[in-house]
């Protein structure tokens, strides 16, 4: 039963967390999948993730490229995890049928748009009502993330 995080994005947008995200999952030694709403959302997000910083980029790729289960981090509107993922981030509302073949899942929710909030809400609730060890990630005026609860 994997570990699901909620990551409420209020000081910086996904665009600026995410990377951060990842690179942090990356150093776990673990390939990540991310489940993204839109193949509009994923170009977005690979443009970013290449240009990341100036001095290095975060290798990745989209479940639809050629070499999809090679990449460290893989780009997804799909459920189908094809990079082999220890951990799965679900952003944009998306969510997953099997959070159980992951040791962790990452929410990470828009905490500007009620919507958005209600919605994570919700999925906590539902996560658990099934058992999953949950946490709740809230970030600092400086944008540290602060477990805020369990």
């Amino acid at each position: 039963m994997p570990q699901v995080r909620f990551y409420h994005l209020q000081k910086q947008t996904l665009d600026q967390a995410l990377p951060l995200i990842l690179q942090k999952a990356l150093g776990q030694e673990k390939r990540v999948l991310v489940k993204m709403a839109t193949d509009k959302s994923i170009a977005a997000m690979s443009k970013i993730l290449w240009t990341f910083r100036p001095e290095s980029f975060l290798a990745h790729g989209a479940a639809k490229d050629e070499f999809a289960a090679d990449q460290p981090i893989l780009l997804t509107t799909e459920d189908d995890n094809l990079n082999d993922a220890g951990i799965l981030i679900l952003t944009e509302g998306a969510t997953c049928d099997d959070l159980d073949a992951y040791d962790l899942c990452c929410e990470m929710f828009d905490g500007r748009d009620d919507a958005a909030v209600q919605a994570a809400r919700q999925r906590w609730k539902s996560y658990k009502d099934k058992g999953y060890d949950l946490t709740y990630w809230m970030q600092d005026d400086q944008g540290r993330w602060n477990e805020k609860a369990a």
